[in-house]
């Protein structure tokens, strides 16, 4: 729709993909329960936030083995470059955005909040927005936070003339900003964002556009990204480039100074070596443990969370060459997977089968248009009325590892075997993660591939008209409605996030009915926490706030 659809993706998922966090209202299942399945190693008593003291504690250091290859860049938007992981642990904990959502809290998708911006007002058309802007608000170098500030990191983002910016960030930022026209200072506390479009979820999409310090830019404009500077709760100490990356708190932070003495993120792609990393206590934290190891970390004393969030783990289908290009076949397909059975004996409890278009925890999720289980005799009666009674053979591109990828290998064979049971013969290619990453926002199918498989996430709610819209410039799958067009189109201009709940509610099901997607599974974040990890909270996203944890001895 309009300028927004040129906009290109960052990410992807923990991508999460971009992806990122919409709205407010209304989810699925609830946060602190136990993860559903069976026996003999689903997770047992999950939970949504570690053990608590009754947040007497302070101190420690927190060491985070994250899924990343690599330490995310550090300037603003290029923490996204090892998908959302890079905007969880580095962008969130450096920099502030004009608004936030709400993560201290377990139990609701999370909603938006005031972040360096106090309040804000939108125009009855959503093409301008007045922001008042937090005062007494400092960069941890000192350098005054106000309306010359938010000025001058917009047009970092979106003049590509300017000499405080980069072709990388002008490209990256254009997912979230990509319709805003230009930012007015109005006073030393307001700013006036016009828009070239409607643009009624902008204040979402606002969350992850960072703030860095204009007085660290203009000093080394080449080189922020080596000593960035934001107002967020952490600043930066140290880093030893691709191993580890060690932040300090911001003892000044506007929002209360976190508890940790030090944070410190490694880079650890290989699940196997997170785990012992966990074991052996060289990092007291991991993100994704796989599966098969969570009973034994649970019985040797290491904390499991998992929530749901906005997250979906699907095959991405090109509807516009045969076989896919029949929705009857990609109806089929849907209705041949067991994807209860992958949640519970594949996954153990660390996801959640996904019927339809969107993830529990968000708020497009309702529960009338979960459409599709296990039912091979259906599949093979739609494939038998589209004209392929025997099958065929499809060639599928995936991740071997990766953000918010789970356990890929596994879960692909899982998907070839149910499919080949109704006739169709899948040809799994695997793929390095950053390389499908860059496939991706090209918009276009790799030669000789016919569907991919990549987690996406639904964190900001432009990924609605950025992937489903008929011109939408990563709706890879070329998937054409009307009526999905008509409805994203009158989410664009409706400010009220209920009602736009309710028009992307009636989206989902037009999408879930057209079956674009392979819809597999929605991931539950898993995580292992040493026993001295203490007071976090794990919320119904993809992102986290560590200014409440410590670590005792």
């Amino acid at each position: 729709m309009h300028d927004a659809l040129r906009r290109s993706l960052p990410l992807l998922g923990s991508t999460a993909l971009l992806a990122t966090a919409a709205a407010a209202t209304g989810c699925g299942s609830a946060g602190t329960s136990p993860s559903s399945g069976g026996s003999g190693g689903t997770v047992a008593a999950a939970a949504a936030s570690s053990k608590t003291s009754g947040g007497a504690g302070s101190g420690g250091t927190l060491v985070i083995g994250m899924t990343a290859a690599n330490i995310p860049p550090l300037d603003t938007m290029l923490s996204g470059t090892q998908g959302y992981e890079g905007y969880r642990f580095v962008g969130n904990q450096i920099y502030d955005a004009l608004t936030r959502h709400d993560l201290k809290q377990d139990s609701a998708i999370p909603p938006l909040e005031p972040a360096l911006a106090t309040k804000w007002t939108a125009a009855k058309n959503a093409t301008a927005w007045t922001f008042t802007l937090r005062d007494s608000v400092k960069f941890t170098d000192g350098t005054p936070f106000d309306a010359d500030a938010v000025v001058f990191n917009f047009d970092r983002y979106t003049n590509p003339k300017s000499p405080y910016t980069t072709p990388a960030l002008v490209a990256q930022s254009a997912t979230f900003v990509g319709l805003v026209d230009k930012v007015t200072k109005v006073d030393d506390h307001t700013i006036t964002i016009t828009t070239k479009a409607p643009d009624s979820h902008l204040p979402e999409d606002l969350s992850t556009v960072f703030m860095a310090s204009p007085s660290a830019v203009k000093k080394d404009p080449k080189n922020f990204g080596t000593h960035p500077v934001g107002t967020g709760p952490f600043e930066f100490s140290s880093e030893t480039q691709g191993q580890q990356l060690t932040l300090v708190p911001n003892k000044s932070y506007w929002g209360g100074a976190p508890k940790l003495d030090k944070l410190v993120l490694k880079p650890i792609p290989e699940a196997t070596a997170r785990i012992a990393a966990l074991r052996s206590g060289a990092v007291n934290w991991i993100e994704y443990p796989t599966p098969d190891d969570i009973p034994s970390l649970q019985s040797g004393g290491f904390q499991i969370l998992t929530n749901s969030y906005d997250h979906i783990w699907p095959w991405v289908l090109n509807t516009s060459a045969k076989p896919w290009n029949d929705p009857r076949v990609r109806q089929a397909a849907n209705y041949a997977i067991d994807r209860d059975g992958m949640a519970t004996n594949l996954l153990h409890g660390t996801a959640e089968s996904a019927a339809q278009v969107a993830p529990r925890a968000n708020t497009a999720y309702d529960p009338a248009n979960d459409i599709y289980k296990l039912d091979p005799d259906k599949a093979k009666a739609l494939l038998k009325a589209a004209g392929f009674p025997n099958g065929f053979t499809t060639t599928v591109e995936y991740p071997t590892s990766g953000s918010g990828n789970m356990i890929p290998g596994p879960m692909n064979e899982a998907l070839q075997k149910d499919l080949a049971a109704v006739g169709i013969k899948v040809k799994l290619k695997p793929i390095e993660w950053s390389t499908m990453l860059g496939q991706y926002v090209t918009g276009k199918f790799p030669p000789g591939i016919d569907a991919i498989n990549i987690s996406l996430s639904f964190q900001q709610e432009s990924f609605w008209q950025l992937a489903f819209s008929s011109t939408g410039p990563i709706n890879l799958g070329h998937y054409k409605n009307a009526t999905v067009d008509k409805l994203i189109g009158e989410a664009q201009t409706t400010v009220d996030p209920t009602a736009r709940g309710d028009l992307y509610k009636q989206a989902a099901a037009e999408i879930t009915k057209d079956a674009p997607w392979l819809f597999v599974v929605n991931d539950r974040n898993p995580r292992a926490l040493a026993p001295s990890v203490d007071g976090f909270v794990e919320p119904k996203s993809w992102f986290v706030d560590l200014t409440s944890t410590w670590v005792g001895k």
